[in-house]
């Protein structure tokens, strides 16, 4: 929940750039703390069975941190260039995830079993 609250922030910073009027303001942050804690579940669960998703998620927050750091020293990064990366690597590990649902489980031999010794 507190991690639902702080994100918030975000969209509060966001709905004050956007709107005019309060009411509007007020309504996107309510609005934007409801959908996240709705998709916080199901999304944690997701994230949670497919650690390769971890992954690009933090890819991601590295590929956003290096263009910021690159405009704060005055380089200019074309956001469509970070935003076909990102949907690049979205639809890559879409096709991994999708190939690893329908693979066949590997078979495995059975156990070599010793004779027993007569007796």
């Amino acid at each position: 929940m507190l991690l639902d609250v702080v994100f918030s922030l975000d969209s509060v910073i966001t709905a004050v750039g956007m709107a005019n009027e309060l009411v509007v303001m007020m309504t996107a942050v309510v609005v934007a703390v409801g959908v996240m804690l709705w998709a916080a579940g199901p999304i944690s669960d997701f994230v949670q069975r497919h650690p390769t998703v971890k992954m690009l998620a933090l890819s991601f927050l590295l590929l956003i941190g290096l263009s910021l750091v690159a405009e704060g020293l005055g380089q200019h990064i074309s956001k469509g260039y970070i935003y076909f990366a990102m949907g690049f690597s979205v639809f890559v590990e879409m096709l991994n995830l999708r190939a690893r649902r329908a693979a066949e489980p590997v078979p495995l031999r059975q156990p070599h079993a010793e004779p027993s010794a007569p007796g």
